[in-house]
């Protein structure tokens, strides 16, 4: 167990235990927050939508040209939800929010007034 940790500590979360349909939810293996976000190529000359993929970071289109029209330019649409007609064609992408709500630091105040008597203790019988 210790070797295996050793040997990953520079390995990135990729947050695969988080359910697709949620919007956002904490990671069990980091504890991060992280969003779901979908995104859909679309041709920009006829409009049909394009298989997308992400590389290098970049969302872009599968194939370099339109299977309609031949075009080779594209917009990227930022899906709200997903709907299982538009499931083949996106994409998922999953952000992490750097913000560790842990190590911010806060401050906590207690008071206590001031009793004329001791407080007793209960009794207790053996």
């Amino acid at each position: 167990m210790f070797l295996s940790n050793l040997f990953n500590f520079k390995k990135k979360c990729s947050h695969d235990k988080i359910s697709i349909n949620a919007d956002s939810a904490y990671c069990p293996d980091c504890g991060k927050l992280v969003h779901n976000e979908w995104y859909l190529t679309r041709c920009s000359c006829c409009g049909i939508k394009l298989k997308t993929t992400i590389t290098n970071d970049k969302i872009r289109p599968f194939n370099h040209y339109c299977t309609n029209c031949g075009s080779e330019e594209y917009e990227i649409e930022k899906l709200s939800q997903i709907n299982f007609i538009d499931i083949n064609f996106a994409v998922l992408k999953r952000k992490a929010d750097d913000q560790d709500l842990l190590s911010t630091p806060t401050t906590f105040q207690c008071w206590q007034e001031k009793m004329s008597e001791l407080p007793r203790l209960p009794v207790q019988y053996r």
